[in-house]
């Protein structure tokens, strides 16, 4: 297959985002988590695959490998939706550490959206720890639509439920919270880096090395 020009070689059984940390290049997550069954809920791994005009965005945690099959990670495309991604879960949940942080590091500096301040983007990693590695399934989805929540059979407290606190540690909301002062705007920005300054010129980014905006820096010195 083809990662960003590159032809590799991989195992049958990976998927594109297993294929593309083997070989060093980093796609934001959230939903995922190894050692769980991937949700593909979150889109935020999305990447481009096809050649030309016949091209589509797909969820790479889901998403297995294929021969033949060409694949583009960071295109204008694909970080334009991880970025409008990282708005709406920020308008859900804008209190997330973890959501301040992935908007620093893509450069998403303000939300367009109506916030909400709820306590759950519904990525389902709890549901999958409580059942998967503790055995419990002591909590599930109910409810379709803007009803869908997470909760235990019933709304009442499962009598399988260990008290782990596994929900809690996984849960991408409720760990790692902001305690710092309040931002004026819904977007923290504390922590904000330069965004990919090659994307004005290319349609792929030119490199896949953390801190993005790196090279712009250089330059300027």
């Amino acid at each position: 297959m083809t990662i960003n020009g590159m032809v590799v070689q991989v195992e049958d059984h990976w998927t594109i985002l297993e294929a593309c940390r083997f070989y060093g290049i980093d796609i934001p997550t959230l939903c995922y988590r190894e050692g769980l069954s991937p949700g593909g809920i979150c889109r935020l791994c999305v990447v481009e695959i096809g050649k030309g005009e016949r091209t589509k965005l797909v969820t790479s945690c889901n998403y297995p490998v294929e021969d033949g099959l060409v694949v583009r990670t960071h295109t204008k495309r694909v970080i334009r939706a991880r970025k409008m991604l990282v708005e709406l879960l920020l308008a859900r949940c804008p209190s997330s550490k973890t959501l301040q942080d992935l908007a620093a590091k893509m450069g998403v500096q303000r939300v367009r959206f109506k916030v909400k301040d709820e306590k759950c983007i519904l990525c389902g990693l709890c549901v999958r720890m409580c059942e998967e590695q503790m055995g419990a399934k002591a909590i599930g989805f109910a409810g379709r639509g803007k009803e869908r929540r997470v909760t235990p059979p019933f709304d009442i407290k499962s009598d399988v439920c260990r008290n782990c606190g596994a929900c809690m540690y996984i849960c991408p909301v409720c760990q790692l919270r902001c305690q710092g002062p309040e931002p004026p705007g819904v977007v923290c920005g504390a922590c904000l880096n330069v965004e990919p300054v090659c994307l004005q010129d290319n349609d792929d980014v030119m490199c896949y090395l953390d801190t993005c905006g790196w090279c712009y820096k250089m330059k300027k010195r």
